[in-house]
């Protein structure tokens, strides 16, 4: 049986920066990450909790979102497991989108199907004002948000 990711792009993509996840995930769309069922890139927007059945039917999930991480803008984090869980919850301002991931988090939980495998990868936004792409320091963080995920694709279906 195949392990299914799911590669989830949060934000909007006409609040610059705060749209950094769906232009990971169109980076991600021309890269060589296996698709069709395998790996699923899913634009969740805004979030909302439509996203929970797709998130408790895969074996692995990670979220790409701008946090804010108190660092300078295009700075890249990589949570992984628990250390994602405790980032959710202990920086309720953490993400634009904090209460829905949470509460995406919580429903999984409660029907025990949070993926054991999952990862954020959070990245510091410069300006969450209208604009249709991301500042320079934002843009400049995408190939290497790209590079992370393929690493992790990769490490987690082998060990598969």
């Amino acid at each position: 049986m195949r392990m299914k990711t799911i590669i989830l792009g949060v934000g909007n993509t006409l609040l610059s920066d705060e749209g950094v996840g769906i232009h990971v995930l169109d980076a991600l769309a021309k890269s060589s990450l296996p698709q069709e069922g395998v790996v699923d890139l899913v634009d969740g927007g805004t979030l909302s909790f439509t996203l929970a059945v797709a998130i408790e039917e895969a074996d692995s999930l990670i979220v790409v979102d701008a946090a804010q991480l108190k660092s300078p803008p295009g700075t890249l984090r990589l949570f992984q497991g628990e250390d994602m869980d405790n980032f959710l919850r202990g920086n309720r301002k953490s993400s634009v989108h904090e209460v829905g991931l949470t509460d995406l988090m919580a429903i999984a939980q409660l029907t025990e199907r949070w993926p054991e495998k999952r990862a954020l990868v959070a990245i510091q936004p410069q300006e969450l004002g209208w604009g249709d792409a991301p500042t320079a320091p934002v843009q400049s963080a995408i190939p290497e948000a790209c590079r992370q995920i393929e690493a992790l694709v990769k490490e987690w279906h082998a060990l598969h």
